[in-house]
């Protein structure tokens, strides 16, 4: 079951996603770094009524699809960014949309990479929040962060869908 949605949305000013009716929301950015510690780019991060909103623009990565998910810490230290965990899975669940006994929280949809090695992709999951006091908080004690990997995601293989070495990360955020 792939619940988490690609969808375009507005944007407010400077690129910032606002949600239509002007409630205040969560956000933040992150910059993307690569394996050698540059930075390639940034995600961005917001809460609005249909979950967390991650917008994903990047460069200098190889074309083609990239399984991409949230990880477990707020840390990336190149250049294998073992540093931030396994996936955000605080249901202790198997990896995978396809996979009958998944999916962690942090399994998002596939992202597409151009020719020329750039990205620019939104997905919206409805499954984590920025939002505190629940068990799918992104910004807890140790935060989290986003990590795209060297090959596709197969949607079942666990613990991470057979998509190989992690080639870029950005911390999410968490309590210093």
């Amino acid at each position: 079951m792939l619940s988490a949605l690609l969808i375009a949305g507005g944007c407010g000013k400077d690129g910032m996603k606002l949600p239509v009716s002007g409630e205040s929301v969560a956000a933040l950015i992150a910059p993307i770094l690569n394996t050698e510690g540059k930075k390639i780019g940034e995600a961005s991060f917001v809460e609005g009524a249909d979950g967390v909103t991650i917008n994903i623009q990047a460069e200098g990565l190889p074309p083609g699809k990239h399984g991409i998910h949230i990880h477990e810490k707020a840390v990336c230290t190149p250049p294998d960014f073992k540093s931030a965990g396994g996936h955000f899975n605080p249901e202790n669940k198997e990896h995978g949309f396809d996979n009958p006994k998944g999916f962690h929280l942090g399994d998002l949809p596939n992202l597409e990479v151009d020719a020329d090695g750039k990205v620019n992709a939104e997905v919206t999951t409805a499954f984590v929040t920025l939002k505190p006091g629940v068990d799918n908080y992104l910004l807890d004690s140790d935060g989290s962060s986003l990590v795209i990997h060297e090959k596709m995601d197969d949607y079942k293989t666990d613990p991470a869908g057979d998509s190989g070495d992690r080639i870029a990360c950005a911390v999410i955020g968490g309590k210093k």
